[in-house]
């Protein structure tokens, strides 16, 4: 496989620079993830999180791979960007993913829900600021325990042994 194409955009531009890539056959969505660089000497974009997009041009008739680019969008401390999802519905699930560890906010989707972590998680797991030690609250009932099943803190053999 060739490397993909690297291109840059301002964070403000992200949906018009997406935009020109479908217009220039980039038909698939591939992937969408984020890179924290907080601590980094040099962040190679100069913002905190780098936003990266990856496009490919898709033969529908043939299946074959006609070239890649990873589009990088720089946001700073409070990210936020425009939502991808009206070009490609995929979007809806990557931007969740983003925004679930990231933090990476979109100003079109102000009520986004979480896709990996439960609902009361609190804070985003892949920032560099996320304090390891931190207790999450847990889920489910007070007593951690439901009927008949296990807790979050134990696990009970379902399979009696004589």
């Amino acid at each position: 496989m060739i490397a993909p194409e690297l291109r840059r955009c301002a964070a403000a531009n992200n949906v018009e620079e997406l935009k020109a890539l479908k217009e220039q056959g980039y038909n698939v969505l591939v992937d969408m993830t984020a890179v924290d660089y907080l601590g980094h000497p040099k962040p190679p974009i100069g913002e905190r999180f780098d936003v990266i997009y990856q496009v490919m041009k898709l033969d529908a008739e043939t299946g074959k791979d006609g070239g890649r680019v990873e589009l990088h969008c720089g946001v700073g401390e409070e990210p936020v960007l425009r939502s991808a999802a009206s070009l490609w519905p995929v979007a809806d699930w990557l931007e969740r993913e983003v925004w679930d560890m990231f933090g990476v906010g979109f100003a079109d989707r102000p009520r986004i829900k979480r896709l990996l972590m439960y609902e009361e998680f609190q804070g985003h797991p892949l920032r560099k600021d996320y304090p390891i030690a931190k207790r999450q609250p847990l889920i489910g009932p007070d007593s951690g325990e439901l009927p008949e099943s296990p807790s979050f803190n134990v696990v009970r053999p379902t399979i009696k042994y004589d």
